[in-house]
């Protein structure tokens, strides 16, 4: 028999009165009208009556929404489809997120009326991101004011152009949609005519058609055709012999017993099949298929399946077994965090571990104990999901809890580039890390990479500094909140071959990751809604200024029938309660949804930042100090002085020591490098005492000039009688020079003048050709702008042009007919202009440079003064001399 997981999904709105929970809940009914139709249910539930097949939790019933996701197992002709009925509301899309990891298909479920919502385009962006496919189902068609026309238009603006009504005879022109939705379909229906059933499958599979459906689940009127269009045109995954499976959920049966949810994917699971994932090994008890609240109990299940099994206490959401591969994370994520308040007399060190148990079943909730508050904090999606974990908490262990009043899940992210170095050498201990940390897209996370060679540190030690990065939640400089959004690489350590335990390296990792973000330039982090308001249309002015005041921006989307639509964002700290807000001043007419954009710089960093009096010098628990040997005992060194003690030399001074190497064929002058006694010894550690462990007795300390720019004496030809030109990479400048970026954060426009006036007074002394260069690659429609700065030359790039191609094009082209300079301290930059012959500056360089340059002018001009004065008696005629010198006489007599 054919097998199909399909998942069913929709928005759903929370704040709705019972009897229009009943019309929206849309997902609930539809699963009831293909559970009766297929006969597996005789009775049609509904949820405003709470009897409901799938929705069996007492809670869930109470409130008519989907809270867990269920499944329901039924058959049509030879296919059997297990339909998992996901959570709606957006307090719970974690839960439905791990769904998707195993459905073949999905149904998307839209109201007719409302049409597309704001969760509904979140459903889109994570079935796009999971690739399944979709069929469509366009609910409430009974109810007047619905249109077809109008709603497949707003699919194929909203969603896609591969939305094409299905069934009921099809439209006329239903070949010529499906030919314009795929090249594959394009050729057959040019060369045919028709378009094969396979075909469309195909392009239905790969996502590029999405069939859409209409009817009325309450009614059941076009659900029939619907199960029949999903037979007809869905593909039937095949699965090879080998074993595979992924779990999606973990949860309890009434008897407490711990279940573990997985689709089998690969082969044939049996009981007493033995799982393991390299750390632990357990058997499987027993097997059973859900279908609502019942189940019944299998000896063995093959590939294609949906089921629950006994006997594994140590599983997780997202795990692979067999052929198949764990999850990544999830891309929804709680951006509320609660205080878990317990009742009088209940120990908190007692709760904990029951709490870990629900932990289990949705690890989004992150239960945390603070040893220092002595508090029991929780992550959650919404207040809705406070009231359900009240009602299991209640049910399972018999405790009353509350919740304070919630606070935002914060996260923190870094700006630029930094190496972070943590070193652990307690006496007879020993282990060095270096990590490259480099900020990431919004949304991407931490990846973690190994760039290191096996010369400098053994693969297992290099595969145990990743597990370390993996396994613990690190923490920002800021406000203490988890860092996200960047890329942290391992590329370079030491171990010592006697001393080295596997707990040093932990150690190590840690403190290289907080000795980074402390170098780094931190960056705070909120979450965002998506917002959709719908009100009437003379409340507009009212909501926009919320909007504004609440630091969102939003537009009108459009009118029709004096109501207006305001789509925008806004952060989550000052959205959350606005729902109340605008149901009293637009009476209950106006609706707000909102869904989870991601992360964004935070609106009020500094308030924040005071607010939650974070000292991340004083986080004992997350040391940002790195531990050294000396003299036979251990001593810390302040994150700002570890580089100066370092044993591993530094990334980027490797990086500097490649370009020289890889540029040395283009230079413009002729060198002579002496090896000094320190390289000898250097040469002499790497391979005759290469084996043998490093003791930081013996280490001379070097300073962070030595280890960064160590001088070399060369002997310089003179340049070539050509005219000098002078490049400069003018925002590179800016973001170098501590001066000027601390004036860029506030006032670009005022940095880039005060540089400008800088190299205007150095052409001033050099008397060379100097042209600034600034990037507008990104400014639409550009073209470029060369103007003059009193004796300078500025330029402005084209639209899709950097600072960095204008460069290498003058360079390119010039470097024969004048000697260039190039001021960068762009590295690939580097390399490139010492390729093509031309000189280079550094911005600390060209900094020094023209300081240096002042100087000489002042020298000068202080020198050429001489002291001239001018008395009074020089101006005076002979005559009155003696006058003078006749009363001055008389007055000295007297």
């Amino acid at each position: 028999m054919r097998k199909l997981v399909i998942g069913i999904l929709a928005h759903v709105d929370a704040g709705k009165t019972t009897l229009s929970e009943s019309l929206l809940y849309l997902k609930t009914t539809l699963s009831e009208s293909l559970l009766y139709l297929s006969g597996k249910i005789r009775k049609l539930g509904r949820v405003d009556n709470k009897d409901a097949y799938l929705d069996n939790y007492e809670l869930e019933r109470a409130r008519g929404i989907t809270i867990f996701s269920k499944q329901a197992v039924f058959e049509v002709d030879d296919t059997q489809f297990t339909l998992l009925d996901t959570p709606g509301h957006v307090d719970f899309s974690t839960e439905m997120e791990r769904t998707l990891q195993v459905l073949d298909y999905a149904i998307l479920v839209i109201s007719g009326v409302d049409g597309v919502q704001g969760h509904t385009k979140t459903l889109w962006r994570l079935l796009s991101i999971y690739q399944i496919p979709v069929f469509i189902f366009i609910n409430k068609m009974d109810q007047n004011g619905t249109d077809k026309g109008n709603i497949i238009s707003e699919l194929k603006k909203q969603l896609s152009e591969g939305c094409i009504e299905f069934g009921q005879g099809e439209a006329e022109n239903f070949k010529d949609q499906l030919a314009m939705c795929d090249e594959i379909l394009m050729e057959a229906y040019l060369e045919t005519g028709h378009i094969q059933i396979p075909q469309i499958t195909e392009a239905i599979r790969g996502r590029k058609v999405f069939p859409c459906f209409f009817g009325s689940a309450l009614k059941l009127e076009g659900i029939e055709a619907f199960i029949q269009g999903i037979v007809k045109y869905a593909d039937i995954p095949s699965y090879g012999s080998e074993f595979g499976a992924k779990v999606f959920k973990i949860g309890r049966d009434e008897q407490g017993n711990r279940l573990t949810y997985m689709k089998v994917t690969g082969g044939r699971l049996k009981v007493k099949d033995a799982f393991n994932n390299g750390v632990w090994e357990e058997k499987v008890n027993q097997i059973r298929i859900y279908s609502g609240q019942k189940f019944e109990a299998v000896n063995e299940i093959e590939a294609g399946s949906v089921c629950a099994v006994t006997g594994l206490s140590q599983t997780k959401p997202g795990e692979g077994f067999g052929r198949e591969e764990a999850s990544n994370i999830p891309v929804l994520e709680p951006v509320l965090t609660y205080q878990i308040l317990l009742p009088e007399g209940c120990d908190p060190r007692v709760m904990v571990p029951k709490l870990r148990l629900i932990e289990e079943e949705d690890p989004e909730l992150h239960i945390v104990w603070d040893e220092q508050l002595k508090e029991i904090q929780v992550q959650i999606m919404g207040e809705v999901q406070t009231e359900v974990l009240q009602s299991l908490i209640q049910s399972r262990f018999g405790i009353e809890v509350s919740f304070d009043s919630g606070k935002i899940v914060y996260k923190e992210t870094i700006a630029n580039v930094v190496e972070g170095v943590g070193h652990f050498e307690p006496l007879r201990h020993y282990a060095e890390v270096h990590l490259l940390m480099e900020p990431g897209e919004r949304g991407s996370g931490l990846q973690f990479e190994v760039e290191c060679s096996e010369d400098l540190l053994g693969k297992s030690w290099q595969r145990l500094i990743l597990s370390h990065l993996e396994e613990k939640l690190h923490k920002g400089v800021l406000i203490g909140s988890a860092i996200t959004d960047m890329k942290i690489t391992l590329v370079s350590g030491r171990a010592h071959n006697k001393h080295t335990q596997g707990g040093d390296f932990r150690e190590a990792t840690y403190r290289a990751v907080r000795q980074g973000l402390k170098e780094a330039e931190s960056i705070l982090l909120e979450p965002y809604y998506s917002f959709h308001l719908e009100l009437p249309e003379k409340m507009v002015g009212r909501a926009m200024t919320d909007i504004e005041k609440m630091q969102g921006t939003c537009e009108v989307s459009h009118i029709e029938d004096e109501i207006a639509v305001l789509t925008g964002i806004a952060p989550v700290a000052t959205m959350r309660n606005y729902q109340k807000d605008v149901m009293a001043y637009t009476k209950g007419q106006g609706r707000l949804f909102c869904s989870l954009k991601g992360y964004e710089p935070c609106h009020n960093t500094e308030e924040i930042i005071a607010m939650v009096g974070y000292d991340s010098e004083r986080d004992i628990a997350n040391p940002t100090e790195s531990v050294f040997c000396a003299n036979g005992s251990g001593f810390l060194v302040n994150w700002d002085e570890v580089k100066d003690y370092m044993h591993v030399e530094s990334c980027f001074q490797k990086k500097d020591d490649l370009l020289e190497a890889a540029t040395g064929n283009y230079a413009s002058y002729t060198e002579e490098k002496w090896i000094d006694s320190e390289e000898v010894d250097k040469i002499l550690n790497q391979t005759y005492y290469a084996n043998q462990g490093k003791k930081t007795v013996w280490q001379k300390q070097r300073t962070a000039s030595e280890s960064y720019y160590k001088s070399t004496d060369y002997r310089n030809e003179p340049r070539d009688s050509k005219e000098e030109y002078l490049l400069v990479d003018g925002y590179n400048i800016i973001h170098t020079w501590p001066e000027l970026k601390e004036l860029a954060d506030g006032n670009m426009e005022g940095a880039r003048i005060k540089l400008l006036d800088s190299l205007s007074n150095y052409q001033g002394i050099q008397k060379c050709s100097i042209i600034v260069v600034f990037d507008a690659y990104r400014v639409q429609g550009h073209l470029e702008e060369v103007i003059d700065y009193y004796n300078i030359h500025v330029v402005y790039t084209k639209e899709a042009q950097t600072a960095d191609q204008y460069i290498e094009r003058f360079a390119h082209d010039n470097q024969k007919k004048y000697n260039i300079t190039v001021a960068t301290s762009d590295g690939l930059q580097q390399i490139i202009t010492r390729g093509a012959g031309c000189y280079l500056l550094s911005a600390r360089e060209l900094k020094e440079e023209i300081e240096r340059a002042n100087e000489r002018v002042i020298q000068e001009f202080q020198k050429n003064q001489t002291l001239d004065f001018n008395y009074l008696k020089d101006a005076l005629s002979t005559g009155t001399k003696q006058q003078m010198d006749e009363l001055f006489q008389e007055e000295k007599d007297k």
